[in-house]
């Protein structure tokens, strides 16, 4: 994998619950046009919830389906997070990024350091709220969960912050709009790339330097 050139890009995307970042991401998709990207699609052991469908918001398989594709080192990154495990396809996001489609990744930390060490061309975003009464003001608004939940993420939220120096980049969702620009300015930089516009555009480079080109 290492030693492939793609067009595409595949983006590691983490931040504690309330922080913005499913949004940013969404919105980041809806304002692309010409360039494909997407989110990857995670597996997963835990029952499917009223109003999700298989392939759409997690592809849905048994125990042993998701302990046989570990055996073949089938996820670049997965975990067991209460009584169920969650991964990413290695397959699916090597076939995304053949197809010039670049990928997000919404995993934890943990996840990060998984898919770094598989695919250390990745790159990898944090981002942050503007302070912790800001996003447990925001966990309340959701209307999701209960005060102890809260409070338990809010703990949760501070060792995941902890993580945000193994990023490349960090960003602080204080005003959304300036966090999305944020965002476009990070992933337009990384298709900017030497590597990634040789490989895109080999046609024009090599007719460019052509010497028949100056006949």
């Amino acid at each position: 994998m290492q030693n492939k050139s793609y067009t595409a890009s595949l983006f590691i995307i983490s931040a504690p619950s309330g922080a913005g970042k499913s949004s940013l991401i969404q919105a980041y998709l809806a304002s692309q046009t010409a360039t494909p990207a997407k989110v990857s699609i995670s597996h997963t052991t835990r029952d499917i919830r009223p109003g999700e469908q298989h392939g759409q918001h997690y592809h849905f398989i048994d125990k042993a389906q998701f302990e046989q594709m570990i055996a073949q080192n089938a996820f670049i990154e997965y975990a067991h997070v209460y009584d169920h495990y969650y991964g990413t396809s290695r397959k699916a996001i090597e076939d995304y990024l053949e197809q010039g489609i670049d990928i997000f990744l919404d995993i934890d930390w943990q996840g990060a350091r998984q898919v770094r060490a598989s695919m250390p061309e990745a790159k990898s975003i944090f981002i942050l709220p503007p302070s912790l009464p800001e996003l447990e003001k925001r966990l309340i608004k959701r209307g999701q969960d209960s005060e102890a939940i809260i409070q338990k993420r809010m703990k949760k939220a501070q060792s995941e912050m902890s993580h945000y120096s193994e990023y490349e980049y960090l960003i602080i969702n204080d005003n959304f709009e300036q966090a999305l620009h944020q965002l476009s300015m990070i992933i337009d930089t990384e298709k900017l790339k030497t590597v990634k516009q040789a490989t895109r555009h080999q046609p024009l480079l090599a007719q460019l330097l052509s010497s028949s080109s100056l006949d």
